[in-house]
């Protein structure tokens, strides 16, 4: 029997993802745990495996479009099956790459208790998008969604309503041309584009011509020149976690400064004829799993009913990508050797830039670690990214003056570290103690090998 492949819940909480690219044609066979397409969540690039081998008969999402959790994507026939027959006996057939993504086999996902409307014949023309009349007396209904009271339910996909939301628009003044009179993407492109053309914007009256503004730019009426970006998925996914983070978890932050003179001695023997070398950061992320092996009570979250410790040390390293911040999650860094954590941090690190995480790479952990000391920064104070309870700051090691033991002056190279906590797993004493053991091994480097 033929199953449809319904856009599945890759982050949790998410709304919607877009598919970035399908992995195998139409037509081909597929096992059960292989990866047949690539989803795109705020945060990442996921491969979804298949969860049954069978053909896959029909796309029904295109690659670039972006749909509703739960919406169908695919449809995967079982051996010896017809793709018409699958694609049947599933109650869909391929969305056209026009059609808006959450709208893709409409039929086979009907919205609880929505009111039954006639749908357009089959080879009916679908009805064209209207320009706004110049009288709400003279607008003419254009579907079943305009002639409908205006208590009535409005259909129109997520996409659509966030869109719409963001541009101002009201969408019970928009026609729709989806089945049941749905409000789809094209639609809302079509009521916007006619909008501009009925409303279009005041243009300055001078004497002589404004000069015109550089390609990409938008005038300010004070005479500056400016660029509006559009906000990335993972831009606001970005601002909402470290906005939730700084209104609600109790920040607090220690500082340290680190002796490396002899850490770095060790790096340059360690790395005496290896092909892949290990980095300064590589120690200062098993010297933070080596702290919570040390200090276990800090190896915690807070949870909404207890503090949940955790046996192993996870620990999330911020790796810059284009466009935001990305933080894998290095399992049981305790327990590696550092030519292990290096390798993995190093794998993880290429394939954030990449696009090529994995959701569960980027979830779970305790602490992370963001290191901008090759940026030249000597100190700074990182945002904790929930649901970590810290966030340990690196920054350059520089050569500093020092006062030795017996008040002599001399100089060392000193890297400066910021702790910060969340005050509701880690009080003050407890930060301190942690950092004190994170500091005794970072300067008793032989102890982050054991």
């Amino acid at each position: 029997m033929a199953v449809v492949v319904r856009m599945p819940e890759i982050a949790t909480g998410a709304a919607e993802a877009a598919i970035q690219s399908w992995l195998v044609e139409v037509g081909s066979p597929v096992r059960a745990g292989q990866a047949i397409v690539e989803i795109e969540t705020e945060k990442a690039v996921v491969e979804y495996e298949a969860e049954r081998a069978g053909v896959l008969a029909g796309i029904l999402l295109p690659a670039g479009d972006a749909a509703a959790v739960g919406v169908p994507i695919a449809v995967l026939a079982e051996e010896g099956e017809t793709v018409d027959a699958a694609l049947a006996a599933a109650g869909g057939a391929p969305a056209p790459a026009t059609a808006d993504p959450t709208d893709a086999d409409i039929a086979a996902v009907p919205e609880e208790g929505a009111e039954s409307a006639a749908a357009p014949s089959e080879g009916a023309p679908e009805a064209a998008p209207q320009a706004p009349a110049e009288t709400p007396a003279a607008s003419a209904p254009a579907s079943a969604a305009d002639a409908a009271p205006r208590d009535q339910r409005l259909f129109a996909s997520p996409l659509v309503r966030r869109l719409a939301h963001e541009r101002g628009i009201d969408l019970t003044d928009v026609p729709g041309s989806g089945p049941r009179g749905r409000i789809v993407r094209r639609d809302l492109e079509a009521w916007t584009q006619a909008l501009r053309e009925r409303h279009p914007e005041p243009r300055p009256q001078a004497s002589t011509p404004a000069p015109a503004a550089p390609a990409g730019t938008s005038p300010d009426p004070t005479g500056a020149q400016y660029e509006d970006v559009p906000h990335t998925g993972m831009r606001r996914a970005i601002a909402r976690r470290l906005t939730e983070s700084k209104s609600t978890v109790p920040h607090f932050y220690l500082q340290a400064d680190c002796r490396v003179d002899a850490l770095l001695a060790l790096r340059a023997q360690i790395n005496e004829g290896r092909e892949q070398r290990i980095s300064v950061n590589d120690l200062v992320v098993k010297a933070v799993a080596g702290a919570m092996r040390d200090v276990p009570e800090a190896n915690a979250i807070w949870t909404p009913d207890a503090t949940r410790r955790f046996a192993s040390a996870d620990i999330a390293v911020a790796v810059s990508v284009p466009g935001g911040l990305l933080t894998p999650v290095v399992r049981g860094a305790d327990r590696l050797s550092i030519g292990e954590l290096s390798a993995a941090v190093r794998d993880l690190a290429e394939r954030a830039r990449e696009g090529r995480l994995k959701q569960n790479e980027l979830e779970g952990g305790s602490f992370a670690v963001s290191n901008l000391g090759m940026y030249g920064t000597t100190s700074f104070a990182a945002i904790i990214n929930p649901p970590h309870a810290g966030i340990l700051a690196v920054g350059a090691a520089t050569r500093r003056p020092v006062v030795e033991s017996d008040g002599s002056l001399a100089s060392a190279t000193v890297m400066t570290v910021t702790l910060s906590a969340d005050h509701r797993v880690l009080d003050g004493a407890l930060a301190a103690q942690w950092l004190a053991a994170f500091v005794a091994r970072i300067e008793n480097p032989l102890q982050i090998l054991l």
